[in-house]
């Protein structure tokens, strides 16, 4: 059966080759990839973008659908876990790059469908919370922007927009700092910085302009 990988790429920052590479690292062997570019997975629901509209026309059962985690489905919690449970009711398996999540809807066993429904929550609920905070950020960065008129930006952030999502994505699913940190080529102290406060990381990214 095919494994088709699903990205959403929201900004010019993202990148889709990043995203493939990564999932190939960690052993998924890709049929097809599907794509959505410059959309944001807070206003759109995926069956409203181009290419997530693909999907429920071309998931079969036994197909495998391989994102790199919850939040390139959505950052909608009712959209997300409105999405997975479709998918699994229609036999197909979803699997997750970051921290090789599966969901599937192969058991019958009450707790561990129970198990199951809660992680899926946890994470769509995870990815909306993350997307709250940093359109919370932005509003503070473009404030900061306006009111620094050439004065003082502070350190340069040692890390771009991928590397901040990638950051946020295994924090959100409860990675360690100091594997994060292997991960990225941050220092640990770095990743326990964005850690402590995402609001203030997002933020030197946009003063910045990164």
């Amino acid at each position: 059966m095919p494994v088709i990988f699903y990205a959403r790429v929201s900004t010019a920052e993202q990148n889709l080759d990043h995203q493939v590479a990564q999932a190939q690292a960690a052993g998924f062997e890709i049929d097809e990839i599907i794509a959505d570019h410059g959309i944001s997975g807070v206003s759109t629901t995926l069956v409203e973008r181009p290419q997530g509209r693909r999907l429920f026309d071309k998931l079969r059962a036994g197909d495998t659908l391989v994102v790199r985690w919850v939040d390139r489905l959505g950052r909608n919690y009712r959209d997300v876990t409105d999405t997975i449970r479709h998918f699994m009711r229609q036999g197909v398996v979803i699997r997750t790059v970051i921290n090789g999540m599966t969901f599937d809807g192969s058991t019958s066993e009450p707790m561990q469908q129970a198990v199951r429904d809660s992680l899926i929550s946890f994470m769509a609920a995870m990815a909306q919370a993350q997307a709250e905070a940093m359109k919370e950020a932005q509003k503070a960065g473009i404030e900061a922007a306006k009111r620094r008129d050439g004065k003082y930006l502070g350190k340069k952030p040692s890390y771009d927009r991928a590397i901040l999502d990638l950051v946020c994505d295994h924090l959100a699913c409860g990675t360690g700092p100091s594997s994060i940190a292997k991960l990225t080529g941050l220092s640990r102290q770095t990743v326990l910085r964005i850690k402590a406060d995402p609001a203030n990381a997002e933020a030197s990214l946009q003063k910045w302009g990164l």
